[in-house]
């Protein structure tokens, strides 16, 4: 299956629920229709479109009811929309825009997903980390100390890590829970 895919539209709700069908086993249009209570004909036009798109694939072809069946199956693990796609992103934001976040989020996934795309063909896994929290800020001032302070760190933490051989990009970002 491959491990990264690119849509060019925006996935329907139907279409969502069509490519979770087809991740847990491959099935028919008919299958999948019965399965979501949507009628066949609606499926299929939605499976044929994820076909195109690349997201599903042709497992079988088999004859019933005097026509043919097809089987398909959903031939990614996941689906990652890029940004763009549904409109451009203003390069020059101040840290605090919304958009600022969305284009380092998105630059963030573009990258990761090809390199665990080109780790996946050389055999190997991609070391990366991840790391969570959640904050509460009284005031809004708060966030922008915050902000500082947790730049400051960062920046003596790259200081004291110095430059290695194995480089990362380190990207924090906070929006409302």
């Amino acid at each position: 299956m491959a491990t990264l895919d690119l849509v060019s539209a925006p996935l329907s709700p139907l279409r969502r629920a069509v490519l979770e069908a087809l991740s847990e086993a491959p099935a028919s249009a008919t299958e999948v229709a019965g399965t979501l209570g949507e009628s066949r004909q609606r499926v299929n036009y939605h499976v044929r479109a994820l076909e195109r798109e690349g997201l599903v694939e042709l497992v079988e072809e088999r004859a019933r009811r005097g026509c043919t069946e097809r089987v398909v199956r959903a031939s990614c693990h996941s689906v990652v929309v890029e940004p763009a796609v549904v409109g451009s992103m203003p390069e020059d934001q101040d840290r605090f825009a919304a958009d600022a976040l969305l284009s380092g989020a998105a630059r963030m996934v573009r990258d990761v997903a090809a390199a665990r795309t080109a780790a996946s063909e050389r055999g190997q896994r991609l070391l990366t980390f991840a790391v969570e929290a959640e904050i509460g800020f009284s005031r809004p001032s708060d966030l922008e100390r915050f902000a500082d302070a947790l730049a400051e760190r960062i920046a003596e933490l790259a200081a004291e890590f110095g430059p290695g051989e194995r480089k990362y990009r380190v990207l924090i970002g906070g929006h409302p829970a």
